[in-house]
């Protein structure tokens, strides 16, 4: 069989890729392992969103008094709450299933090894194994949760995030060990389903990428909700011969144990790039990383990967954006590199996080005169309604032009907030410019221009 484009990997990147190729004239096929949609749709971002959301609602039942409701007492059926979750995930599945369909693509299902002279060997699960070729393959294989040396994963005590999706009965006592995304939106999932979480983190503020304001803010905000979080601090070992687990954690203090049902090692995620034919294509990799240039090319032409397994953000929408990019400039036409100085990244806790561009430290770092403002949404009058007081937007500025810096938020709702910023900054919007842009009365996201009034102090709210 010959394509104009094969794609290996069928998740954000891969999926949306092929897509692409097929609206551009190009004959495609995906090929795939597991399940259409990859990690994201099946095992990551919208399954995980499920979870929140049945926590988020036992919250809210749980604080029915407060907004003069009453409700008998609330408990979580943890097994129904597993078991939407799935359902949610298996609807976005099917969805693909009927793009790839609409979209004329070819899904081929097996596993994928890439091979010279422009080839792709498949073998099926029955074992048979078969040949395609393309002008373009494209490398869009994901990745998987990342082992510590000193943290094995078994599937059952010490667990991934997947089994963390699906577990059998819900734990009286988790550690969590990593405080990104992955790690606070499981400490966050369990612990507001009665689940005693601990948080380790090894550097000195949990969600370490995000800006040092807003770590502290959702430290504060996690102390509040009975989750108990250690910085510095690394685990060391985990006894599992018991009934549960002793972990050992090393602190500034010294030795703590810690006994719990699961440890979940959420220590980030590792690129998938074994077994699938790279070293003997020729195709080179750095740092566990496949290496590329702006458009995508590997090493070995006609060959390119997209998502997780290159360098840049491990994010669906990067997958996504780096998949459209890529097909274009196969295809002919003239895309725009992409801007990962621009790339929103958002965290679905509560208090949710988004930030996009500097953080107030590195934009120092870079050399820029700032000028910063903050606005707590302790005084926006939608967030006092709404009952959702915890957090604030900052908003950086470079004081000499009034370029749009960076913004971080932490607060509710603030994920569908970011993508304001994002297309502020696209469009290299000025601070005069939020500012004079008039926002809706009363909204969450008026915080924006009120933060943006308080950098050139203008704020009248505060």
């Amino acid at each position: 069989m010959n394509y104009d484009v094969i794609v290996i990997g069928s998740g954000p990147g891969g999926y949306v890729a092929a897509i692409r190729a097929s609206q551009l004239g190009l004959k495609t096929a995906v090929i795939e392992r597991e399940s259409l949609g990859g990690i994201c749709l099946n095992w990551g971002c919208i399954p995980t969103k499920a979870l929140l959301k049945s926590a988020q609602v036992f919250e809210y039942i749980n604080h029915a008094a407060e907004y003069g409701i009453k409700t008998a007492e609330a408990e979580a059926d943890f097994a129904a709450v597993i078991k939407r979750s799935r359902g949610v995930a298996d609807g976005m599945s099917k969805g693909v299933q009927f793009l790839m369909k609409k979209n004329k693509i070819d899904v081929i299902m097996g596993t994928a090894k890439v091979k010279s002279g422009s080839k792709v060997e498949v073998k099926g699960a029955d074992g048979s194994q078969k040949e395609y070729t393309a002008t373009s393959i494209i490398v869009a294989t994901g990745g998987r949760s990342r082992e510590l040396p000193n943290l094995k994963q078994d599937g059952k005590k010490v667990i991934g995030y997947r089994q963390a999706m699906v577990l059998p009965e819900q734990p009286k006592s988790m550690v969590v060990v990593g405080s990104g995304a992955i790690g606070v939106e499981f400490a966050y999932f369990y612990a507001t389903l009665g689940t005693k979480v601990t948080v380790v983190e090894f550097m000195d503020n949990i969600v370490p990428v995000e800006d040092e304001d807003i770590s502290k803010q959702l430290l504060r905000s996690f102390k509040k909700a009975g989750i108990e979080v250690m910085t510095s601090s690394s685990v060391e070992s985990v006894d599992t011969s018991g009934a549960g687990c002793k972990v050992q954690v090393k602190t500034a203090s010294g030795m703590q144990t810690i006994e719990c049902d699961i440890v979940l090692s959420a220590a980030g995620v590792v690129a998938n790039i074994e077994n699938i034919g790279l070293e003997e294509t020729g195709i080179k990799t750095e740092k566990g990383k496949v290496v590329v240039d702006q458009f995508y090319n590997t090493s070995v032409k006609g060959y390119y990967a997209i998502g997780d397994i290159v360098g840049g953000q491990s994010l669906a929408h990067v997958a996504s954006a780096e998949g459209i990019i890529c097909v274009e400039k196969i295809a002919g036409h003239h895309p725009e590199p992409l801007d990962y100085n621009n790339i929103p990244g958002c965290t679905y806790c509560t208090p949710e996080i988004a930030s996009v561009g500097y953080t107030e430290k590195a934009a120092k770092a870079a050399g820029y005169e700032l000028k910063i403002g903050k606005f707590p949404f302790s005084a926006s009058g939608k967030a006092s309604a709404a009952g959702a007081k915890d957090g604030f937007i900052k908003m950086i500025y470079d004081a000499k032009y009034g370029e749009l810096l960076g913004a971080h938020m932490i607060g509710a709702n603030v994920t569908e907030m970011i993508a304001e910023i994002v297309v502020a900054r696209k469009l290299e919007t000025t601070g005069h410019e939020i500012l004079k842009a008039v926002h809706p009365h009363p909204t969450m996201s008026e915080a924006i221009m009120e933060a943006t009034a308080d950098a050139y102090g203008e704020v009248i709210h505060l």
